[in-house]
């Protein structure tokens, strides 16, 4: 294939220096494993070698094995596309071989990658690579002996710290757990590896295969109250995943049986793997993440992104001073406007909080937490306006104020500053309707906490111009954040989608079933938390702005009750004062609260839907699908509108905006696990019984109807028969 290859340069000393190159990251595409086994096998049949360095191409030595063919496996099924590394090409034709290699690192030595380093026979890298075992993220594990040397390199648990958490770690701190055996300088980087090599083959250094090596597993007995404890800790981490579980067998498999052993063990368990739900789960939400930056005529235009520089935050609130925290952490100025010196200073505090919190975790230094902070300015009025880049807007859920400060905000600022708001649910025409500048207007949706929720929900309308779009996008990706573009409606694309998450959960207590066991069954599924300690944890006012809006627009498939009114009413706001459903006390965990049993009788009472008066009985599975069918539901709805560019955009969304359990692949990919046609049917028994809240969309019944996946938005003829294929 253009571009991928793998060359042999033979030096006058005989080292034969063997260089990967499949820009940007040398990942270990087939072609690349294929071509590593031909050059190996012509380096060991040449009298002229006497030694290898393997290294990659452009400043890089490999981020490790190709996951699109992880996604061609999930589509075909067939596990024949996968190369044998582990045994053929890392033990015996890397580690076994009759001649010595050095793995020469920059950049970053990632997943496949360091596992081929591990198998040479020493590693020289440069100060800054990266090097780490990330595949658990993918629902598999390391599957190239990675299992099994990382521990006899760096010890047990500093191993099992980096697979089972994916951690990383820089080549200097490797050095000194003992997987690089030295650190050189970038020009000298060939030079001294080729110097190492020769010497390993001349004897003068040890010549060293690590599978072989057991003199940093310690003891039988503390290996496996190591792995004991490890067990324990992914049981907690990481409940519903198996690869966790399975990384620990290949592991133990090798300390109790020895290394080839293990990496016997390892090869199996990995292919087992590559098929299952949580890998192709994850696979997805991978390749979901990268296909945002695909926007139909706003990325394929050749639209270059004018620089941001300045930006101005209106609101210090919660979410204004959250918003105003990321951007002046990825070096972007802001100037924090407020009403008066009071609230100013409250908010100007808040972001000053959110920093010390970060330098308390050792996310940040305190010198760059005064680098941050000298980029942040608070203001009263509009003066300074005119020289800022973009607004974005972040005050409470009020039409009219909204409206009062676009037409404001239009006349102070220059005549291409973008002209943004954070709302979460209100219209963007609405917001607009006021000025004369809707080309330039957008929605900056972000989630709260901002300065840490990687979501950003970018909202256009009919009339938002594609370099808006772009710039915004640009400057997401500069805070950290996943731009996900959605088109203008009610709520958006992620709040729209989950606006009958909670509500079908009230609708589930109010006939009958208990508060905490909703909450247990959604949290067991892998949400991390309940719909009604979220609703503790947002607060009640969130739920009393925004209430309104969705029974307006959405009216006859929406459930309202008195819940919340009632536990407000008993002097109850959720997390924020120390009660909701929940008690909260600081330093320990929620505790639900038994006495707001009175409150939810008499909601029950007042809302008055349950079959004969008397508590329906469900299980645990009834009481998951009454929750998340409703919002499989409303996420057709969106996609029917043409709200999102496509299904996984919604994925992703739900991901990294609600929570949705990454391992599930988003909202729309496990739906189409469980399948259109059981959905539409339990939802249309559901409607009949309990009414239009639960009544199926017309696009999955057409889906349903036709036996076609609701990730399927363009149902032309063209369309259905490639994706049967």
């Amino acid at each position: 294939m253009a571009g991928i290859r793998v060359s042999m340069e033979v030096g006058s000393e005989g080292v034969a220096v063997i260089t990967m190159s499949n820009p940007p990251v040398n990942a270990l595409h087939p072609t690349i494993i294929a071509g590593l086994k031909e050059k190996y096998t012509e380096a060991m049949n040449r009298d002229d070698v006497k030694a290898i360095v393997l290294t990659g191409d452009v400043g890089k030595f490999s981020g490790g094995f190709d996951i699109n063919v992880f996604a061609e496996i999930h589509k075909t099924g067939d596990l024949s596309r996968l190369p044998d590394v582990s045994v053929e090409l890392v033990v015996n034709t890397i580690e076994d071989a009759k001649k010595p290699s050095v793995a020469a690192i920059q950049g970053l030595a990632l997943g496949g990658g360091l596992e081929l380093a591990m198998g040479c026979h020493a590693r020289i890298s440069t100060p800054e690579a990266q090097l780490g075992l990330p595949e658990l993220t993918l629902g598999v594990i390391p599957g190239f002996g990675g299992t099994q040397r990382l521990p006899r390199l760096v010890g047990l648990s500093k191993a099992l710290e980096m697979m089972l958490l994916s951690k990383s770690i820089r080549a200097k701190e490797g050095k000194e757990y003992g997987l690089i055996d030295a650190i050189v300088p970038p020009e000298e980087l060939i030079k001294i590896s080729r110097l190492w090599a020769l010497e390993i083959a001349e004897r003068c250094k040890p010549w060293i295969s690590s599978l072989h090596r057991t003199d940093r597993l310690g003891s039988l007995a503390e290996a496996r109250e190591i792995l004991k404890a490890a067990r324990q800790q992914a049981k907690r981490i990481a409940p519903n995943m198996p690869q966790h579980q399975v990384c620990l067998d290949a592991i133990e498999e090798g300390v109790v049986r020895g290394g080839y052993a293990g990496v016997l063990k390892e090869a199996k368990v990995f292919k087992e793997l590559v098929l299952s739900s949580t890998a192709k789960g994850l696979v997805h939400v991978f390749f979901a993440q990268r296909a945002t930056s695909k926007v139909p005529n706003v990325t394929d235009v050749g639209l270059r992104p004018r620089q941001i520089k300045r930006v101005a935050v209106i609101g210090g609130g919660l979410m204004g001073s959250g918003i105003a925290t990321a951007l002046i952490l990825n070096n972007i100025s802001v100037l924090l406007k407020e009403i008066d010196s009071k609230f100013l200073q409250k908010g100007l505090k808040t972001i000053e909080a959110n920093l010390e919190g970060l330098v308390k975790k050792g996310s940040l230094t305190p010198d760059k937490m005064n680098k941050a902070l000298s980029l942040l300015r608070g203001v009263l009025d509009y003066s300074e306006f005119k020289h800022v880049d973009m607004v974005i807007e972040a005050v409470i859920e009020n039409v009219s104020l909204k409206q009062s400060i676009f037409s404001d905000i239009e006349k102070f600022c220059p005549p291409t500053c973008i002209l943004a708001t954070n709302t979460s649910t209100i219209d963007l025409n609405i917001v607009g309707e006021k000025t004369h500048s809707q080309d330039r207007i957008l929605g900056a949706h972000f989630f709260s906490p901002a300065h840490v929720m990687p979501l950003l929900e970018i909202v256009r309308t009919e009339k938002t111009s594609p370099q808006v779009i772009f710039d915004l996008m640009t400057v997401g990706k500069t805070i950290k954040k996943v731009p996900v573009v959605v088109g203008n409606c009610t709520g958006f694309a992620v709040n729209r989608t989950f606006f009958p998450y909670s509500q079908s959960a009230s609708m589930l207590v109010h006939l009958g079933v208990d508060v905490f066991r909703v909450d247990r069954v959604i949290s067991n599924f892998g949400m991390p938390l309940g719909p009604f300690q979220l609703q503790d944890l947002a607060g009640y006012g969130v739920y009393f702005a925004v209430g309104e809006i969705y029974d307006s627009a959405f009216r006859g498939r929406t459930f309202q009750s008195d819940l919340v009114k009632l536990l407000a009413e008993n002097g109850r706001n959720g997390k924020s004062n120390g009660k909701g459903f929940y008690i909260y006390e600081k330093g320990s965990k929620p505790k639900p609260d038994p006495s707001i049993q009175a409150i939810v009788e008499e909601s029950r009472r007042r809302a008055n839907i349950m079959p004969g008066g008397k508590p329906i009985i469900v299980s645990d599975q009834e009481i998951l699908e009454m929750v998340f069918f409703p919002v499989v539901n409303e996420a057709c709805r969106v996609m029917d509108e043409r709200v999102v560019v496509r299904a996984s955009d919604l994925d992703i969304a739900s991901v990294l905006g609600m929570g949705f359990p990454r391992y599930r692949g988003g909202i729309v990919f496990w739906a189409d696990t469980v399948g259109a046609g059981y959905i539409y049917s339990r939802l249309k028994k559901w409607a009949e019984i309990y009414g239009g809240f639960f009544k199926p969309s017309s696009y999955l019944e057409e889906r349903a109807n036709k036996g076609l996946p609701l990730s399927m938005l363009d149902m032309s003829p063209l369309e259905a028969s490639r994706s049967r294929m």
